[in-house]
């Protein structure tokens, strides 16, 4: 770790450290479509809108202490996590996905991150996501239930749509076509489900019309088709509106918040990773000496990206080169260069004014939907049209870490690749200890010695991979091990305080398994010679 970046978080634990030591205070039935929109609909809790998004399941930190209990860590750090182990058929699994896990930590409040996991059922295949949302979380949400149906719908052989819209049509049952593994707070908007199911029944007929008998489609090609087209409808449905007020109010919350998402589909050894926006697929490679490499599957869709920037500029003329990226950000307002919703950087400012004008009260009174972001000339200027990388899975292709990046703000993808590899093989590659240009005392480094053999020992104390790897993004100190008073104390800021020294995280960590891998590069070989 740079000597810079060691001071930069020194500085920020001591920070924490005033901070709390000046404050005193202490501080979860399918509906008539949900056997094919999904099979655990949540009800939204009863009273207004206003109360509805605080009353979410999430656990945030202003109700704790600041002095917490190990048990009190543990208990807040696994509140969110869920873990999903893939079916044995005779005692055998014969999928390439051994399960995987997941966990969630907020920072805002509510939490504006969502995630989503699912089994197709109507084609092969496994699909995780996770959704980073911005200025609010409802376009995040709106992504985690419809986003994979886009893609399930892609993916399905024209025979099969047909099937499906015959069944609609005449009014009979139909199958559905994923299966949700969800936490109990991955709630589904009961309210929304109907719209939802109407828009995408019009996507499904167009593809019905595009599509040939006995083509099978390219999933490379269904995953931008489904991306796009979700976005297109989050834009189409806050135009026109809705007579249920709650409905119409929420359609445009959809459309004026935005989000990003990184969503990978695990069919046998094929592996494709689509991501709009900067969260993170990292897969985690193990080398023959049993220690982890990180390989990234994805990029960020941000100013760091020179591509990016190139790209921005050559979409629009040349007077704006030096507007339309401005202090690294999208028109010097948005960081992610691509994502859902966020309508202020792609509707035209009269179609914006037009729909506000039309618009519920609560829309007027909110400053960020009235705002035309500065020297906004030619839009659309955003795009949620994914990036798709394709990976074939070897053996040594361990697990896949798909996280948005409240995680990698905080740890570099080699250390996350590390500290998971190490959790579920439980062998631990001790490097030696650095201490940058730090000044140690005999004392000190004896007690580095001592919290490196704790950690060993207690690594095993989390049952969820994402609960441990979450354990060391908040609580790692300077010199990358797990500080129990850090850990303790970024748990307990305040919530107008807790943004600020951390984003929302939200981990899902798929484990492969290297036989069934191994098995079908095997076929694969011999069916190549």
């Amino acid at each position: 770790m740079p000597v810079t970046s060691q001071l930069f978080k020194a500085f920020r634990c001591r920070e924490i450290r005033k901070i709390c030591c000046s404050a005193v205070q202490c501080q979860n039935q399918p509906q008539p479509l949900a056997n094919f929109w999904h099979e655990d609909a949540f009800a939204r809790p009863p009273g207004p809108p206003a109360q509805w998004r605080q009353s979410r399941g999430y656990r945030t930190s202003s109700e704790r202490c600041y002095n917490l209990t190990p048990p009190q860590v543990n208990s807040i750090l696994k509140a969110n996590e869920y873990s999903f182990k893939v079916p044995e058929f005779d005692g055998k699994n014969v999928s390439s996905v051994l399960g995987f896990d997941s966990n969630q930590l907020p920072a805002n409040a509510p939490i504006e991150d969502r995630r989503s996991a699912a089994t197709c059922l109507q084609t092969r295949g496994m699909l995780m996501g996770v959704f980073d949302g911005h200025a609010g979380c409802a376009c995040a949400q709106a992504l985690s239930e419809r986003l994979f149906y886009y893609i399930a719908v892609s993916l399905l052989p024209h025979e099969t749509l047909l099937e499906l819209e015959s069944a609609v049509e005449a009014g009979r049952a139909v199958h559905p076509i994923l299966q949700w593994h969800k936490h109990p707070n991955d709630y589904f908007s009961r309210e929304a489900s109907r719209l939802y199911f109407s828009s995408l029944r019009t996507y499904w007929q167009e593809l019905i019309d595009l599509n040939s008998p006995g083509e099978t489609p390219d999933v490379k090609e269904a995953l931008v088709s489904a991306f796009k087209r979700l976005d297109s409808d989050i834009s189409l449905e806050a135009q026109v509106g809705d007579p249920n007020a709650f409905l119409n109010y929420w359609v445009l919350r959809v459309a004026f918040s935005g989000a990003t998402a990184c969503v990978a589909h695990v069919d046998g050894n094929d592996l494709h990773v689509a991501n709009t926006g900067d969260g993170r697929a990292v897969l985690g490679v193990q080398e023959a000496d049993g220690s982890f490499t990180a390989v990234t599957l994805s990029n960020d869709h941000n100013a760091q990206n020179e591509d990016e920037v190139q790209r921005l500029r050559a979409e629009h003329p040349r007077s704006e080169a030096k507007t339309v990226v401005k202090q690294d950000r999208l028109l010097g307002l948005l960081m992610p260069f691509r994502a859902f919703g966020d309508v202020k950087f792609k509707w035209s400012i009269e179609l914006q004014r037009r729909v506000l004008e039309s618009g519920p009260d609560q829309l007027h009174e909110n400053e960020h939907t009235k705002f035309i972001p500065p020297n906004y000339h030619t839009p659309p200027y955003l795009t949620a049209e994914p990036e798709v990388t394709y990976h074939r899975l070897r053996p040594q292709d361990r697990f896949l870490v798909l996280g948005t990046d409240g995680l990698w703000e905080t740890l570099h993808r080699q250390e996350v690749v590390r500290i998971v590899g190490e959790y579920l093989t439980g062998v631990h590659h001790q490097q030696p200890i650095t201490v940058g240009g730090y000044r140690v005392t005999l004392g000190q480094m004896q007690g580095l010695l001592m919290e490196r053999r704790a950690r060993v020992s207690s690594a095993f104390e989390d049952q969820n991979a994402a609960t441990h790897l979450i354990r060391h993004a908040v609580g790692n100190n300077e010199f990358g091990t797990v500080d129990h008073e850090r850990l303790s104390k970024m748990l307990s800021l305040p919530e107008e305080l807790a943004r600020m020294y951390r984003d929302d995280i939200t981990i899902i960590i798929v484990q492969f398994n290297p036989h069934v891998v191994g098995a079908h590069q095997q076929a694969a070989d011999g069916d190549g010679q």
